[in-house]
């Protein structure tokens, strides 16, 4: 009989951390009508930001909240120490979800007991800020500029017609089309965007880097990956890929003119079908400096573990 007892009182407190964690959603809605080429500000601690876009001349603005509790009477209480604001400002909009500082007694991974998460459509012609503590970002397709931060989720953007400065200190950043300049780092994943149109810069302290469509200049750094580099036309100016890792691949077009700086510390470089004007001295296994089809803008590539490749399409 102790025994039995032992086993329910066991499986009551297994219990008890599900009940605790038991989720009730509240849902908040505004809309406001806004003037093209406005600034959309959204900041919450933990949730997921999305944005979707219209051809309205307006900003719905939708805060799902995620409440820990086990009752709508706990989840009053909890919301009543939720500072939750979504606001027409001379900028534009702004959406605010932020809860007070924890108490003792929280555990960690359980703060904030209420999680909010935003879900914003815009006008096509629209620029955001974005900052999460904790959640994914999603910008489909947008006319504006972005600035995108979260400490711990993805961030995915589609179609992007302005500039674009977009980080995650914890996961994967993807990027459709870049149409102006392209900032993107990641402390912890990888990096991949499709096609740029301007000037790029990408930096990832863990993972790997694939560029489908370079049309501009680029810089792409990782630390413990590859970088793959699809380079379509003539260069626009200096590109420079570098691994401290992994391998680096570069396919350009058949003809295309550059001068090309390669070297490894623990590989090989292949140029192999490439029109190299090869300078005296700057030639190895491991290292390739020369002209091809006649030079032009730098082609700098670097790894210190692993193989460099450039190849014609």
């Amino acid at each position: 009989m102790k025994t039995h007892l032992l086993f329910v009182a066991a499986g009551l407190l297994a219990l008890a951390p599900i009940a605790a964690q038991a989720k009730i959603e509240r849902v908040v809605e505004k809309t406001f009508t806004v003037q093209p080429g406005g600034t959309l500000t959204v900041e919450t601690q933990g949730g997921d930001v999305r944005i979707l876009t219209s051809k309205d001349s307006t900003v719905k603005v939708t805060a799902k909240e995620k409440i820990k509790a086990g009752s709508e009477s706990e989840a009053d209480e909890l919301l009543k120490k939720l500072t939750l604001t979504m606001e027409q400002v001379p900028e534009g909009v702004s959406a605010l979800a932020k809860y007070e500082k924890p108490v003792s007694g929280w555990r960690f991974g359980s703060w904030p007991p209420v999680q909010v998460d935003f879900i914003v459509t815009v006008p096509a012609n629209y620029n955001v800020s974005l900052k999460t503590t904790g959640g994914d970002i999603k910008v489909p397709e947008l006319g504006g500029k972005v600035y995108a931060r979260t400490s711990g989720g993805d961030v995915t953007l589609g179609k992007i017609a302005g500039e674009i400065d977009a980080g995650t200190s914890g996961g994967d950043v993807r990027l459709t089309e870049g149409g102006a300049t392209v900032h993107l780092t990641t402390s912890g994943g990888d990096i991949h965007v499709d096609r740029a149109v301007g000037a790029t810069d990408l930096d990832t302290s863990g993972g790997d880097i694939v560029i489908k469509s370079v049309e501009n200049t680029l810089h792409a750094s990782t630390s413990g990956g590859n970088v793959t580099a699809g380079i379509i036309g003539a260069l626009k100016g200096e590109c420079r890929l570098s691994t401290s890792g992994g391998r680096v691949r570069v396919t350009v077009d058949n003809g295309t003119a550059f001068d090309l700086n390669a070297s490894t510390s623990g590989g090989v470089v292949d140029a192999t079908g490439l029109t190299i004007t090869i300078e005296k001295g700057r030639v190895s296994r491991s290292k390739l400096e020369g002209k091809v089809n006649g030079g032009g803008p730098l082609l700098k590539l670097r790894s210190s573990g692993g193989d460099i490749s450039v190849q014609t399409r």
